[in-house]
């Protein structure tokens, strides 16, 4: 198993403190005493904005898929994959995952310690954080997808839908720095056009950047108006994100 740490603590610190140095685990959860939720991230190239929703780490296409290059017996922490025309940085999975998607192995989930950086089409030795190695044997016929922690990238969402919402910021957070992300309870979040009246639920909007807009039943909900929200301006959500 990958390592298991509490899942929440007290906060005495500021939560609206923001720096370039990691001073926690990417995704550790703060509880504030009235019940609001807090994760903790690394923005990605660009600068995440106050009251924006913002995205988790986007999977790169040429690195979901991809064949095993050498077959791997059940207990083996390292497993080595052929990766698409897309180049690997060092650590881009350290805290991620490899979910194996088909074939021998199928139907499990590793967590990744750390890879080195490879070329695009080169081979990419992953070394798992799970202790015990592998649950199932892989052979050259599986394929895996390779997701990186949700909260190492961020980037403020993108109406496009190229990742799944994470969390408000509730300061502005410059790029590759770091910083906490509301995930439940009141907070002030940007809404679209569409507003959403009370007690309905919202959903990420598919027309604006950063901002919620009125649940549609098929994007994955992120909270509930608590009141009526107002079209264009910051509005009180209450968030169920976790």
């Amino acid at each position: 198993m990958s390592k298991v740490t509490s899942p929440v603590q007290a906060i005495a610190g500021n939560l609206f403190k923001t720096s370039t140095a990691q001073e926690h685990e990417l995704g550790a959860k703060i509880i504030t005493s009235d019940g609001r939720e807090y994760r903790y991230c690394k923005a990605g190239g660009t600068a995440l904005v106050a009251g924006k929703l913002q995205d988790g780490s986007v999977v790169v296409a040429n690195h979901a898929n991809v064949t095993v290059a050498t077959a791997a017996s059940i207990g083996a922490i390292a497993v080595t994959v052929t990766l698409g025309a897309t180049a690997a940085t060092a650590n881009q999975y350290a805290n991620g995952y490899m979910v194996v998607n088909d074939e021998a192995g199928q139907g499990y989930i590793y967590q990744i310690s750390s890879n080195p950086a490879v070329d695009s089409g080169a081979t990419l030795e992953l070394t798992l954080y799970n202790e015990d190695g592998l649950l199932e044997a892989l052979t050259t016929s599986s394929q895996v997808t390779l997701v990186a922690h949700r909260y190492k990238s961020v980037v403020i969402h993108a109406s496009t839908e190229a990742s799944e919402p994470v969390g408000v910021a509730i300061v502005d957070i410059a790029a590759a720095s770091y910083g906490w992300l509301q995930v439940t309870g009141l907070c002030s979040c940007l809404s679209d056009a569409t507003p959403a009246t009370v007690g309905a639920s919202v959903a990420a909007s598919e027309t604006t950047d950063g901002a919620i807009t009125l649940g549609d039943g098929v994007l994955a909900v992120v909270g509930y108006a608590p009141l009526l929200t107002v079209s264009t301006e910051y509005s009180a959500v209450f968030l169920t994100i976790g």
